[in-house]
């Protein structure tokens, strides 16, 4: 193991990987190979240091990592890897509370509810309240108590902490929302780390087993950790101390979803002992590009200092576009994807268009329309979210947990079975005077014992409560993809689509298809990994592994098509070409950042995040005029354009592919610069909005109203600058 195998590391890499003792900071920069070194640690630990794989844990955050990284701990330990936990934060405490959560109030069986699921029990819950949904949002409602879980607030917290009525209101309906969830024995996404460490708090000796059983703990990505989760790994740390947390401050850009970049920052003042190790070589990019990428980073204060260094070649200057508008923007594009793929030889899959908000996409949909170019759009509606899908899971979760309350009203009348609201509003009512569950009523219903449900209801109630008992008695020996295949036909859903006979439902037919898909690759994985435990296997494990995807496991790179994704998607891949699209103040830097210091830092990281995924090739693109959100804007180049030193840059002129030799920072043009007020003696009174070249030749694009944006050459325009 230490010979030959780990010849291959970096002299970094070696230090971080014999580093098994205390706890430990790896700082992993871009394209440093933390995956590589990670999973040599790990193998380190069980052949090196003898220590049983049952004492490792690794948390990763997206499942994709999590994959990657068993199967590259398979390659160099072998079937023992399947003894080592490996899984997201999420995953983990699923396990865990699979066997621990009775001394929580609820049952092992419980199911998970994803965003949607979510956002209809919040909606009931205003409902039993007597709220009105228009006053308090069920979006805003959800966001508000998803961030009080990651905070790890209950309601009585939340209430104790009440500011205003609305702040009253909240701890109110998260109250009712917690009860309802315990009601219908489901956790929502926020609830696994919750509830694992309200857990852990209440039963020491729970807390006592899981230290003793992870004595070394693994954590990717720990400058995305929010507050929930930097509890739950000091919690699980804190008896051996054997920590490594692995992250990059510089890729903190998730503080919009909680997370906490003073997790990484602080790691030393958690751990005084600690180790810090910087990787530093990257084996990505080109000298230019990280060049790029460490200049724009030196703008910013709150972070550890690192520099990314290659022994890879120089590679191109970055190239640099300003386009009128954003169709023009979109256009430029379009020509240079055409350029590469006919050039460079690159595949279209190996090219992707970064934006800094999901409304830019639709210009450059519309224009790779135009001119035939596939492409693929990361994060539109997702196939877990469509309603068939959801149809077809919630009738799973049901057999699964009957007293999934939720999942059963979805689907008690789809396909129609004559089961109106009239007669489920009364068999809800006789549960709630009888104490039953939904479905137990359902069962007397079915069998005559509740009155004033008519012939006609009463048989439909019947057909769909054997159908669930029929689906529940082979669950647990039926294989995951033909229980799918069965729900899709004994449910009658295949045969509704088929009757509709559209387009949209033999979409929608192929969705759900596509499901048996789906289930059949969880089983082959289940059979290559091994179960190994609780929850390991059939149905409740495939519901738990739809639950926990997220959207960075849906990225398919190796589609024929260029990929359009925003840059928080972007982050943990990387592709031979990249366009940044939108370099401009307001846009990117986001308006709402530009005035809050540190909201502007985290625009920066986003910014390095998305250089750094480029290898060779790299595209900053601009547009002096903008229409967004139905507005037209004229802002100012991006400051992150400035930032990046000129001999880094080349221009590329409009209407001409080939780029021009030299770069000009849009710098103050003839004593002009962006933000300038002037007259002009026909156009009236208009906006500097760009500047480009020095001396006689240097131009300045105007902003004027009625009459749009002109370029002028500064040492001709008849132009007076106002004050």
């Amino acid at each position: 193991m230490t010979g030959k195998i780990l010849s291959g590391l970096n002299e970094a890499q070696r230090e971080a990987v014999h580093t098994v003792e205390g706890p430990v900071l790896i700082l992993a920069g871009a394209g440093s190979g933390k995956t590589r070194t990670l999973t040599y640690r790990i193998a380190y630990l069980v052949y090196e240091k003898g220590i049983p794989p049952y004492h490792i844990l690794a948390i990763t955050f997206t499942n994709k990592a999590a994959v990657e990284m068993k199967e590259r701990v398979h390659r160099l330990v072998g079937g023992v890897a399947n003894q080592i936990w490996i899984h997201t934060f999420h995953a983990v405490c699923v396990r865990i509370l699979r066997r621990e959560i009775p001394h929580l109030g609820y049952r092992r069986d419980f199911v998970i509810y994803d965003t949607v699921d979510q956002s209809s029990l919040v909606k009931d819950c205003l409902k039993e309240l007597n709220l009105d949904p228009q006053r308090y949002a069920p979006k805003g409602i959800l966001a508000a108590i998803s961030r009080a879980k990651n905070e790890l607030m209950t309601p009585r917290m939340v209430a104790k902490r009440a500011e205003d009525l609305y702040d009253e209101i909240l701890a109110r309906v998260y109250q009712v929302y917690q009860r309802r969830l315990l009601e219908n024995n489901a956790l929502d996404f926020d609830d696994l780390i919750m509830q694992t460490v309200l857990l852990f708090r209440k039963n020491p000796e729970i807390l006592d087993y899981y230290q003793d059983r992870f004595r070394y703990l693994h954590i990717d990505e720990y400058q995305d950790t929010n507050h929930a989760q930097y509890v739950f790994a000091r919690l699980l740390a804190a008896k051996h101390r054997n920590i490594c947390a692995v992250g990059d401050d510089f890729q903190s850009i998730y503080g919009f979803r909680g997370a906490d970049l003073r997790n990484i920052l602080d790691f030393e003042k958690d751990y005084p002992e600690a180790r810090v190790i910087k990787l530093e070589q990257n084996y990505r990019s080109t000298k230019t590009i990280l060049t790029a990428a460490n200049e724009i980073m030196k703008h910013n204060q709150g972070q550890k200092f690192k520099e990314l260094w290659t022994e890879n070649e120089e590679g191109p200057p970055i190239s640099y576009y300003e386009a009128e508008d954003e169709v023009e923007e979109a256009e430029f594009v379009a020509a240079e994807v055409r350029r590469l793929k006919r050039e460079e030889k690159l595949a279209l899959s190996e090219i992707a268009v970064f934006y800094r908000t999901h409304a830019q996409s639709r210009v450059l949909e519309e224009v790779l329309l135009r001119e035939r170019i596939p492409y693929h759009i990361v994060g539109g509606l997702k196939f877990y979210e469509r309603k068939e899908v959801k149809d077809i899971l919630a009738y799973l979760r049901v057999v699964h947990n009957p007293a999934d309350t939720l999942s059963l009203e979805r689907i008690i009348n789809t396909p129609r079975r004559g089961i109106g609201i009239r007669t489920l509003t009364r068999v809800k009512e006789y549960a709630r005077r009888q104490a039953l569950d939904l479905y137990d009523a359902l069962k007397l219903a079915a069998a005559g014992q509740i009155g004033q449900i008519k012939e006609k209801s009463r048989q439909g109630v019947r057909s769909f409560v054997t159908l669930i008992e029929q689906l529940r008695e082979i669950k647990d020996a039926c294989p995951v993809d033909d229980l799918v295949r069965m729900v899709n036909e004994k449910s009658g859903y295949l045969a509704m689509l088929r009757k509709e006979n559209t387009y949209e439902a033999l979409s929608r037919m192929e969705n759900i298809q596509e499901l048996v898909s789906v289930a059949k690759d969880f089983e082959e994985r289940q059979q290559v990994t091994g179960a190994a435990g609780p929850g390991e296997g059939g149905l409740e494990a495939f519901l738990e592994s739809v639950a926990l995807v997220s959207e960075a496991d849906n990225v398919d790179t190796g589609a024929g098509a260029v990929l359009l994704m925003t840059l928080h998607s972007a982050k943990g891949l990387e592709f031979p070409a990249v366009f940044i699209v939108g370099l401009e103040e307001g846009v990117f830097p986001h308006r709402e950042a530009v005035f809050e210091a540190s909201e502007l830092e985290e625009e920066r990281r986003l910014c390095y995040v998305g250089i750094t995924r480029a290898k060779r090739h790299l595209y900053l693109v601009r547009a002096f005029q903008r229409t967004l959100y139905g507005n037209t804007v004229y802002n100012g180049i991006s400051r992150f354009i400035e930032e990046i030193p000129r001999e880094l840059l080349r221009e590329v002129e409009r209407g001409d592919e080939a780029a021009v030799s030299g770069f000009q920072t849009p710098a103050p043009a003839g004593g002009f610069k962006a933000g300038d007020r002037v007259s002009h003696k026909v156009w009236g009174v208009g906006t500097v909005v760009g500047t480009r070249g020095i001396g006689p030749e240097a131009e300045i694009t105007v902003a004027f109203p009625g009459v749009g944006l002109k370029r002028l050459l500064v040492s001709i325009a008849p132009l007076e600058k106002l004050q």
